[in-house]
């Protein structure tokens, strides 16, 4: 078993989104999205991530945009989101503890419910 650890500096961010995004890509409902529909260029994706991140955690700012428009076209409902959230919430779980991690997965649960919550209203449009 991995030694957790907290979430304290970049270096954890950048091991949390790898970790996670390890899982999406061998995920058979969210790689094809990510991947095939997408087309995700994940050398400039995950350093926006780890901006992302780092920005909701640690405060650092270094995330500038929004990231909710980039969902707008995708074809995802409420299954992908729950797939989202479980591979996140696992992830964390697995590598990391303490207040920082709990944070995280509160985050995480909250944008997954938010950008759910949204698409779903602009589809019934």
């Amino acid at each position: 078993m991995r030694m957790q650890k907290e979430i304290q500096s970049k270096e954890e961010i950048k091991q949390m989104v790898d970790s996670f995004y390890d899982k999406v890509n061998k995920d058979e409902l969210l790689a094809p999205i990510f991947n095939d529909f997408a087309g995700v260029n994940w050398e400039k994706h995950l350093p926006i991530m780890y901006d992302f991140w780092s920005t909701i955690l640690l405060g650092d700012m270094s995330y500038k945009g929004n990231p909710f428009l980039k969902h707008i076209p995708l074809p995802i409902d409420k299954k992908h989101f729950d797939r989202w959230l479980n591979l996140f919430l696992e992830t964390i779980n697995e590598h990391f503890t303490g207040n920082m991690a709990e944070e995280a997965k509160q985050r995480a649960t909250n944008i997954a419910g938010v950008f759910q919550h949204k698409l779903a209203s602009i589809n019934q449009q």
